[in-house]
């Protein structure tokens, strides 16, 4: 049963109509409802196209938060073979909110790490809607070093609203775990991707994705907080997420404009959530790819160019 979003109703009701129809021929063997119900089809697929042509920033997050949307465990399961997961900061716990490993992506060695926020209510709980703790982050430390000293490129699959705002969490030291993360990345002399396949939150985000290579996609979000948050901040009001949306810039688009994504991946029409196999397998040939790009630079190179990328973000708009 597909989930419809709230822009999505006037859709919903035309494949509902078409469902309908199929339901009652297979009832009734005289009924011959073919026809209408393909018009019915090619109305709905032509809605979808204009519905997903021209999304605004708003609607994009909830693209980008749909419940149906595939998850880090997905690609894992889907892109990876051999995956070996390591658990544990060696220091206070395992954050199941971040899953991690050794594997193999088409064959070769590589170290993925992500964010997991779950599926049903019993996951989702159990991952902290992919909310991270510090545990989590000294977890990815861990593993970072470990591609690092074996000479493994690294993956991440960013998707969390943010890194988890408790008072355990700060009482354990959250902010530095982050800014720790963060560093290592920038430290660690292997190719490092990253993709956003969601939500991309606030320096929870950051300490996965300050990568050689940063790829979204196209109807994922990156963003210092998120729109709501925004909203509660600058106008004292969360009903005015749609006007911080707009103004946060936090498209895979607008990215892209301002030099923090290096490259869009197609969704099929519709979402993530329509096509999951097509749009893992996309996100699958996105990694090889930019992998095999710095297969051939030394290790100080790849740590280099890493550096450099994020120190001349924003040079754009001050040469401007």
């Amino acid at each position: 049963m597909t989930n419809y979003l709230d822009f999505e109703k006037p859709l919903a009701e035309i494949e509902g109509k078409a469902a309908e129809l199929r339901a009652m021929a297979r009832s009734n063997e005289e009924m011959d409802i073919e026809e209408e119900a393909a018009a019915l089809d090619a109305k709905a697929a032509e809605m979808l196209d204009t519905m997903y042509s021209d999304l605004t920033a708003w609607r994009k997050c909830l693209v980008a938060r749909h419940p149906d949307r595939p998850h880090c465990k997905d690609y894992i399961d889907a892109l990876f073979t051999e995956y070996t997961p390591l658990a544990g900061d060696r220091n206070f716990a395992d954050d199941h909110a971040v899953m991690g490993g050794l594997a193999r992506l088409n064959g070769a060695p590589v170290m993925v790490i992500g964010h997991e926020k779950g599926h049903d209510t019993k996951s989702r709980i159990q991952r902290n809607f992919g909310m991270a703790r510090p545990e989590g982050y000294r977890k990815a430390i861990r593993l970072m070093d470990l591609a690092d000293r074996f000479g493994i490129p690294v993956v991440t699959l960013i998707d969390t609203q943010g890194a988890y705002p408790g008072k355990g969490a700060e009482e354990r030291g959250q902010s530095e775990a982050i800014a720790r993360c963060t560093e290592k990345c920038l430290q660690i002399q292997v190719p490092l991707v990253s993709v956003v396949i969601g939500e991309g939150g606030s320096g929870g985000a950051v300490a996965f994705a300050t990568a050689n290579k940063v790829a979204m996609l196209e109807h994922s979000v990156y963003s210092v907080i998120s729109p709501e948050g925004c909203a509660s901040i600058l106008w004292k009001d969360a009903a005015k997420m749609r006007e911080a949306a707009e103004a946060l810039r936090l498209t895979a688009q607008h990215l892209t404009e301002l030099g923090v994504c290096d490259q869009i991946i197609p969704e099929p029409k519709g979402g993530a959530h329509r096509d999951p196999a097509a749009t893992m397998a996309s996100v699958g040939e996105t990694i090889s790819a930019l992998i095999a790009e710095m297969s051939e630079k030394s290790g100080a190179k790849i740590r280099d160019e890493r550096r450099k990328k994020f120190l001349d973000i924003g040079s754009k708009g001050l040469a401007a």
